[in-house]
C-alpha cells in the first residue's frame, strides 16, 4: 500500500498547494452537505449507500445471492447469540466510515462495541467482520472502494462470497491492510474475528439456485 506521505508530498511542494487545498475544502463541504441530505432522506426500506459523494441504489438480487446470504446468517446468528460474542446484522444496516456509508450484506461487531448500541440507533461503526456476496453490479465496489475502506478502517476479517464460482475468499487484517488468507471452493472456513465460528463452503451454497 502506498503511504499517504508519498502521495501528498508532491502536492505540498507545489506552488498551487494553497489553491488546491481551498478547492478540496470546498469539495469536502459540498460532499458532506449531500451526505447529510442522504442521512435525512434515507428510507430504511430501500438498500442504498453513499459512496464517494454519490448515492448508490441496489437492484433486487438473484436467488443464489439471497440463498447464500440466508445460509450464512442461519449459522452465524445463533452461534454468536449462544456464545454471547456480540451482534450480527444483515441487509439494510448502515455502517458509517470516515467518508462513505455502506450497507454490507452481513456484519458482526464484538460485544465490547455492540454493548454501546442503542435501540433507536440507525448508523453503526465499522464492523469487525464483513461478508459481501458478489453480483455483477457490485463486484467492482466490493473489490475496490469497499475493500480499501474496510482495510483502512481496521475491519479484522472480510469474506467475499462468489455465487457464480461457488467460492469464498477470506481476507484477514495484518495490522496494515487486508491480506488474502485463502480462497476455496470446498472444505471449511475458520473465522478469526468471530472466535470459534466455522462454516463449510458447501453449507454456504447449500440448495442454491443455478
Amino acid at each position: 500500500m502506498v503511504s499517504d506521505a508519498s502521495i501528498l508530498d508532491p502536492i505540498r511542494q507545489s506552488n498551487h498547494f494553497g489553491q488546491w487545498l481551498e478547492q478540496l475544502n470546498r469539495d469536502w463541504e459540498e460532499e458532506q452537505r449531500r451526505r447529510h441530505a442522504f442521512w435525512a432522506k434515507h428510507d430504511e426500506g430501500i438498500k442504498a449507500e453513499f459512496i464517494n459523494g454519490e448515492v448508490v441504489y441496489h437492484s433486487p438480487v438473484y436467488g443464489r445471492h439471497w440463498m447464500a446470504n440466508a445460509n450464512i446468517v442461519r449459522h452465524l446468528l445463533p452461534y454468536v447469540a449462544e456464545n454471547k460474542l456480540g451482534h450480527v446484522a444483515y441487509e439494510k444496516v448502515m455502517c458509517r466510515f470516515t467518508r462513505n456509508d455502506y450497507e454490507p450484506d452481513i456484519v458482526f461487531w464484538r460485544k465490547e462495541v455492540a454493548r454501546q448500541f442503542s435501540a433507536k440507533q440507525s448508523a453503526f461503526p465499522p464492523p469487525d467482520f464483513i461478508v459481501e456476496i458478489l453480483s455483477e453490479s457490485t463486484e467492482e465496489r466490493d473489490r475496490g472502494i469497499k475493500f480499501d475502506d474496510y482495510a483502512t478502517h481496521g475491519v479484522r476479517e472480510y469474506w467475499i462470497v462468489d455465487p457464480e464460482e461457488r467460492s469464498v475468499e477470506q481476507y484477514l487484517h495484518d495490522g496494515e491492510t487486508l491480506k488474502l488468507e485463502l480462497k476455496i471452493k470446498s472444505c471449511a472456513l475458520q473465522a478469526v474475528a468471530v472466535a470459534g465460528f466455522t462454516m463449510s463452503v458447501e453449507e454456504i451454497f447449500a440448495d442454491a439456485l443455478t
